[in-house]
């Protein structure tokens, strides 16, 4: 009893020492974990310089300070997460202000835009019209995207063959989204300018051949071939170093081999020790906005009407696919073009090769070329073409403001020529990247565009004589007219069909180049045609022999069909900035020429300059044709035979101040004559050709002995 009783006793008094055993502990334990105001201070003096100690930091601290290594992590931890709270509230306090600053500017900005309105004609408030612009824009700009990304993923998904839900991020598409836009079309805001000069509504040499069809293996090699290339022509043509360096002769970007070869490497396609490489970038602005350009790019009859000086010949065998529409973003075409110097001496360049259209974002494409080999369809055997393969080349499109874009051009071939080409032609297109490369291109797309753009004005500059242009309709007849001349010279000079009749170069070494063809196509004269042409070299600058040719009044110094009689200008259109940039109608004649005579015939001229060269080129018309013409009637009726002059630099060394710092011309002198009984060459008549040959040669001896250079026999 008592001992449960003291147990009982003992064991009360126990429990009240044990809870104040208890306290004293946890105020001692509480009394140890504070820290004094050194270790407090040591410990702040190290968090400044290093806020995150390690292990044996932190040991060394505790050892210094008396506490243990875990109290020192703790503070660390505990002195990072109140610092970083600091900040934020600091960093708050900073944006609440700047937020409330912002507010009562925008207040203040509402309130005075309610009171704003057009000083002009007092209509509504212009911030309100101008957001609800912007506003049905960036709806556009959204539908067009989601389109282009709907395309896209179905793509994706057709050619790698996946589900659609495993490659669709996720964007705000579902699947029913993602499927080929049938009807696509660019939302009015972004579409091009209406332009229409119709260049060529005849007969389209653009005709696709749909034997031998790529099969699967070779699609899915083209794609491979066209991916590589895309991402390198992107690269070449947004990068200058250290892809590209500029040359010592020219001062024209050219690409440093070595560095590019290490990025990527390639295999030359020919063996031959002549083989070499050409490659050039250029970029220039253009009076022509990016989807107008890349539709006629990728559309055979256009590329050859705005390049007719440089394309002769342009076909598309297969459209591998057609892109969207309206963007033509993805379209693929195998293609075949031919390439050209306007001169008999220099043979064509022929590829067979892949474009692709890529549009990048919203504004701006790429147009990628690169040759395939397309069952080995180049003509290794035909003298009359070089060899040549084109590595990644083309160009990007960037539309910029006023309907204009910027291009930047970028051309890099192999050719295998070098021993066929003419010695007269040889630094120009061996030593210079004036012949082929990129600059080339640039300056005849500007050259071409303002023409058409000339041709749209409404009340271009016209000097207009005797009244004979009257009317928009009749420039535009009448530059169709002369744009189909320039095509149809620029053509000739690749001399298809040529002849060579050795019993007249024995006589005369007069190098000219003959050719004979039947026509009979609407446009065309009908009968047999002989076309005889032949270059020579003048110690001269390229404008002067330019300004020379386009002067009526020293017409007849070299004309030997005026028979003596003065040209008289009746009419002339201006299609360019430069005064030589000019359409002209010429009369010969010594009485008044506007009196009528017997001559029922009157020249249709074209002169044309740039930077890197010239053309004056001329057709006879007759009167009741021309007034077809000039009445906006139907001018591709018109049977048309041109003749003329095309002046270039000679791609040497810069010893003079002529156009494009040549030492001298090359001048190209070209006629076609038609014989009205249709012949065959076998039984052509003798007389014809030693006719045109003389007429030509005439023509030669006429012009050197008016630049005091008779001497020189055109291939100094």
């Amino acid at each position: 009893m008592e001992f449960q009783m003291g147990s009982w006793g003992g064991n009360g008094n126990n429990s009240g020492d044990e809870e104040t055993s208890n306290a004293s502990s946890r105020e001692a334990k509480k009394s140890h974990n504070r820290h004094t105001a050194q270790q407090i201070q040591v410990l702040e003096l190290f968090f400044k310089e290093c806020p995150h100690p390690d292990e044996n930091q932190r040991r060394h601290l505790g050892r210094e300070l008396g506490l243990d290594p875990k109290q020192v992590k703790f503070w660390f931890q505990n002195k990072r997460t109140q610092a970083k709270a600091q900040i934020g509230r600091a960093d708050n306090s900073v944006l609440r202000a700047e937020n409330e600053r912002i507010h009562s500017e925008n207040l203040a900005i509402r309130e005075a835009l309610k009171n704003v309105i057009c000083p002009s004609c007092g209509g509504p408030p212009i911030g309100e019209e101008e957001r609800q612009r912007n506003l049905q824009k960036l709806r556009l700009e959204n539908a067009y995207l989601k389109e282009e990304a709907s395309f896209h993923f179905y793509l994706l998904a057709k050619y790698i063959g996946k589900p659609i839900e495993a490659l669709m991020p996720d964007i705000g598409l579902s699947k029913v989204d993602v499927q080929p836009p049938p009807t696509f079309s660019v939302p009015d805001t972004f579409a091009a300018p209406d332009f229409n000069v119709d260049l060529n509504p005849g007969t389209s040499d653009g005709t696709l051949y749909p034997e031998k069809p790529p099969s699967e293996m070779e699609k899915a090699f083209m794609a491979e071939t066209l991916a590589s290339a895309t991402d390198e022509l992107i690269r070449l043509a947004r990068v200058n170093e250290p892809f590209w360096v500029k040359s010592h002769s020219e001062g024209k970007y050219v690409i440093h081999h070595d560095n590019y070869e290490k990025i990527f490497p390639r295999v030359s396609h020919f063996k031959s020790p002549n083989a070499r490489i050409e490659s050039s970038k250029d970029s220039g602005t253009v009076s022509m906005n990016g989807l107008k350009l890349v539709d006629m790019f990728l559309d055979a009859d256009k590329w050859v009407d705005i390049f007719p000086t440089i394309v002769n010949k342009a076909k598309i065998i297969h459209v591998l696919d057609a892109g969207m529409p309206g963007s033509k973003n993805g379209c693929l075409l195998l293609m075949n073009q031919q390439l050209h110097i306007l001169s008999p001496f220099v043979p064509l360049r022929e590829f067979y090769f892949l474009r692709y259209c890529h549009h990048l974002e919203l504004g701006l494409w790429v147009i990628v070329d690169v040759s395939y080999d397309w069952a080995k369809l180049e003509s290794e055997d035909d003298p009359s073409t070089s060899r040549a393969w084109k590595l990644p080349s083309g160009c990007m499109i960037q539309d910029v403001a006023n309907g204009c874009s910027n291009v930047t051009w970028v051309e890099h071939v192999e050719v295998n020529d070098k021993t066929q080409t003419h010695r007269l032609y040889r630094d120009l297109i061996c030593g210079s990247t004036s012949a082929y490369g990129a600059e080339r291109w640039i300056v005849t797309l500007q050259r071409m565009c303002e023409k058409f753009a000339f041709g749209m004005m409404e009340i271009p500059p016209t000097h207009d004589i005797g009244g004979v242009i009257t009317s928009a309709e009749s420039r535009k007849s009448l530059m169709k007219l002369s744009h189909r001349m320039v095509k149809n010279f620029s053509g000739m000079l690749t001399m298809s069909g040529k002849l060579d009749f050795p019993q007249l170069s024995e006589v005369n070494n007069s190098g000219v180049r003959m050719c004979v063809r039947k026509t009979s196509d609407s446009g065309h004269p009908n009968g047999t045609v002989i076309s005889a042409a032949t270059s020579l070299w003048l110690p001269l600058p390229p404008e002067t022999v330019f300004n020379f040719f386009r002067d009526i009044k020293m017409r007849t110094k070299w004309d030997v069909l005026c028979n003596a009689n003065p040209a008289h200008e009746i009419a002339c259109i201006s299609n360019g900035a430069h005064p030589g940039n000019c359409l002209s109608i010429l009369r010969f004649s010594r009485e008044q020429p506007f009196v009528p005579t017997e001559n029922n015939i009157v020249m249709l001229q074209e002169s044309c300059i740039d930077s890197l060269g010239s053309m004056v080129i001329y057709a006879p018309v007759d009167i009741p044709a021309m007034n077809q013409a000039i009445s906006g009637g139907n001018s591709w009726e018109i049977p048309i035979l041109p003749s003329g002059f095309v002046i270039s630099g000679d791609g040497r060394a810069n010893t003079s101040s002529g156009l494009g710092g040549c030492s001298g011309s090359l001048l190209t002198v070209a006629f076609q004559i038609l014989i009205s009984n249709p012949v065959s060459p076998r039984d052509l008549n003798m007389q014809s050709v030693a006719t045109i040959d003389t007429l030509i040669n005439s023509t030669v001896q006429r012009i050197k002995a008016t630049f005091n250079c008779s001497n020189l026999d055109g291939f100094s």
